[in-house]
């Protein structure tokens, strides 16, 4: 086994989830903005308006940008020996899990995941690293390699320690 870059991409509807989550966390930042603006009553507000205007460039940037970036670097690949998954967008992140290491998988689906019919999976091994997890898979690409990760732990003659 070597350190390589994942065979597959991640369902190209994660761009809109993502962009969803994104405006959702720009929405909430600006409402903390708004909080701010109405109940700071010093006379001059151009604190307030270079917060505003950088808040609204960097949001415009992250929304258009961050999901595109992630759908370009996420990816993932399950063999008969491993699980390879590549993920991030700024701090990228390559791993590699022998199946013998495996202790669970787990199928995650959030309210902005539901609407777009994604999921994550989260493979849990014996490693101090953390778990694996390949978010924005089709559900049933997500729950096709479940079954087939399952299996493969189960049939694996290690005890995922």
């Amino acid at each position: 086994m070597q350190l390589r870059e994942p065979a597959n991409l991640v369902s190209p509807r994660a761009i809109r989830m993502w962009t969803v989550d994104s405006i959702l966390g720009s929405l909430l930042l600006g409402a903390g903005q708004l909080v701010w603006w109405f109940l700071d009553d010093a006379p001059d507000r151009t604190p307030h308006q270079v917060v505003a205007v950088a808040w609204f460039v960097l949001s415009v940037a992250y929304v258009v940008g961050m999901p595109r970036w992630r759908y370009r670097v996420h990816r993932w690949e399950a063999t008969p020996h491993a699980i390879y998954t590549q993920t991030g967008w700024f701090n990228q992140e390559r791993r590699i899990a022998p199946l013998s290491r495996v202790q669970t998988v787990d199928l995650e689906r959030g309210p902005i995941a539901q609407l777009f019919n994604l999921a994550t999976v989260t493979v849990t091994t014996a490693s101090a690293a953390g778990p694996l997890e390949i978010a924005g898979l089709d559900l049933s690409v997500a729950k096709e390699l479940v079954e087939t990760l399952t299996s493969a732990a189960v049939a694996e003659k290690g005890d995922a320690t």
